[in-house]
């Protein structure tokens, strides 16, 4: 299993948090719910640094190399400043109340 980090810097783009999270609802999370190979996805952000990204799972390097139905660097308007990949070492579940990860986060609450 890989892991995949990307991270923009919003403060010379074309769009803003609130915009980005529309697109979630809207559009990306149940595209990114049929990609093949694709364990997990988390998208992040943090509103004081202006800065949006995603953690992404997936089961091999080749399912990590695949075309992304997404278009953030469209509404952004470049690439992010960071993307990188990193081989996955190990994984544990904690003991959670939560019984389904889908459709959890701030995007979801507005």
């Amino acid at each position: 299993m890989v892991l995949r980090l990307v991270l923009w810097n919003l403060a010379d783009s074309k769009t803003n948090i609130g915009e980005l999270r529309r697109y979630l609802r809207d559009e990306a999370v149940d595209a990114f719910g049929e990609i093949p190979g694709l364990r997990f996805k988390a998208w992040i952000s943090d509103e004081a640094t202006e800065r949006w990204g995603a953690v992404y799972l997936w089961e091999s390097a080749e399912a990590a190399e695949q075309e992304l139905p997404s278009r953030p660097r469209e509404l952004i308007g470049k690439d992010p400043e960071i993307g990188e990949t990193f081989d996955l070492e190990a994984t544990v579940e904690g003991r959670f109340e939560i019984e389904e990860l889908s459709r959890l986060g701030l995007a979801f609450e507005s």
